[in-house]
């Protein structure tokens, strides 16, 4: 699928095919999930940020603009979903390991540690510092496709990201970093 799918599958959600919208669900359900659970650290609470992000955007979806890329908008409304769930606890908790391991226990416990320390150090860094860095790094977005989800210039973003990295070095040990 491609961005002008995207805006044929909004236009056909706005003429009355209420089932289109599973399309987009399916294509971006995986990556608003990840983004979301980067950004709380836990995934019931994540799972819990991206249908809701889903059904604000079904809820608002006239006032998509086809001119943008879908992908641009449901993150914006992800993001906001997960700085209210933010607001609204104060307490973190560590990600389940999400590493690949092998069957050992102890590969299994050391994959879980550095999955903790990675989310750790996520949670230190600043909302713009650790935006960047998810989509960049768990989203594999680009760092233009990153300034148009941001609204934020392509050298803004190559900035926050160098500033990210060089937080994260002093924040996570050197046998993660």
């Amino acid at each position: 699928m491609t961005e002008r799918d995207d805006a044929a599958i909004v236009t056909s959600c706005l003429s009355g095919d209420v089932d289109a919208y599973g399309a987009l669900v399916e294509r971006y359900e995986r990556v608003v999930y990840n983004l979301a659970l980067r950004m709380l650290g836990n995934p019931e609470d994540a799972r819990d940020a991206a249908q809701t992000a889903f059904v604000r955007a079904w809820q608002s979806l006239a006032r998509f603009d086809p001119q943008r890329r879908f992908f641009s908008w449901i993150y914006r409304i992800t993001m906001n979903e997960c700085l209210n769930q933010i607001d609204r606890r104060r307490h973190h908790e560590p990600v389940d390991g999400d590493l690949p391991c092998a069957d050992d226990p102890a590969d299994r416990v050391e994959a879980r540690e550095t999955s903790e320390q990675i989310d750790r150090a996520l949670r230190a860094l600043t909302l713009e510092h650790r935006e960047v860095v998810v989509l960049r790094h768990f989203v594999d977005m680009s760092y233009d496709e990153i300034a148009e989800a941001l609204l934020i210039p392509e050298k803004t973003v190559k900035s926050r990201l160098y500033e990210a990295r060089q937080r994260l070095c002093v924040l996570l040990p050197r046998s993660v970093a």
